[in-house]
Formats: structure tokens, sequence, C-alpha cells
């Protein structure tokens, strides 16, 4: 049960969003600039980014729906997102996105440098300043969400479709039309 009265009947960071639009409009501006605005890795990369981030922080409300937003953009669908989020290591990813997701792992972990070690792994196959740069801005702000989501205790929703209805919208129509 939420930790604060939520007074409408959407799960997760929507029903947030739904009681609180004074916070949703720049938080949904930031999910739409990380993940659909043009930047360095293609969008269902960041999407995947972002629900992997999320499953690492124990969310499963933004795990889900940014696991179904980012199956919806991939080759591989809902079956290679699984694949990342029980093991990136085994996943059929590219090296690239392999060594990127491992940055965002170092994101989600208490407060400190990236490894020296994850960086230059993650160079050597074939990442760049622009792209690490991204990688750890999703991962940081998802830790972020993830918290606001976690912390105050919201509902998942019901529906087993509901991530994929979700999916079809933002990818067609993005995060701030729904702020």
């Amino acid at each position: 049960m939420p930790h604060i009265a939520i007074d409408n009947d959407q799960p997760g960071i929507r029903g947030l969003m739904a009681q609180r639009p004074d916070t949703a409009g720049p938080l949904n501006q930031l999910a739409e600039t990380l993940l659909r605005s043009p930047m360095s890795l293609p969008t269902g990369e960041r999407e995947l980014i972002a629900a992997y981030a999320s499953h690492l922080n124990s969310t499963p409300f933004c795990s889900g729906s940014h696991g179904a937003f980012a199956a919806f953009q991939l080759d591989g669908g809902h079956e290679l997102v699984d694949a990342v989020l029980a093991n990136p290591d085994t996943a059929p990813i590219t090296p690239q996105l392999r060594g990127l997701l491992r940055i965002a792992a170092e994101v989600c972990r208490p407060v400190q440098p990236l490894t020296d070690a994850t960086v230059e792994a993650a160079r050597e196959a074939g990442a760049d300043d622009a792209q690490i740069h991204d990688t750890v801005l999703i991962a940081a702000a998802f830790c972020m969400y993830n918290r606001y989501v976690t912390c105050l205790d919201t509902e998942l929703p019901n529906d087993p479709g509901y991530f994929d209805e979700g999916a079809k919208r933002i990818v067609t129509q993005g995060y701030t039309s729904h702020a």
C-alpha cells in the first residue's frame, strides 16, 4: 500500500505523476530528453539501460515498463530484454552495449567514480565519450525515478498487458504527451 494518499487508480510512477502534475512535467521532460531525443545511442538501447538500472534497483514497475518500451523497439523483443535482465554477460547483445550496461551497473551502486577498468572495457568495445556520458546520465536518472516509485511503495499494475500497452503509447507519442 502506498505511503501517501494517491487519489487515482494509476500504478507506479503514473499514479504519482497524476497526483502531482507540478513535478510530473519536469520528470517527464527529463525522460523524454534522455530516452527519445537525438543522442548517441538508439532509443531502444537507452530504454534497455533504463530497464536494466531499474532491475538492479529492484523496481519492478520501472524495469517492467522500460523493458516493454525497449522490447517494442529492439530486434529480439521481450526475449532479448529478459536475457539482458537475467545476465547481460550471456545475452545476445553487442560487446559495446554489454560494456555500457556494466557502466550502468556501477552507477547503481553506492556513489563513487566508475572504475577505470569498466570504462576502458567499454571503450575497447567501441563506446565513445558521448555514449559513456549518456549511459551514466540515464542510469543515474533512473536511480532517482526508481527511488521515487519504490520509496513511496506504489502499486504494480494488475493487468499483465499493462506495460505493452504503455509501450505503444510511449514509442509513438513520447513521455511529455502524458504529463
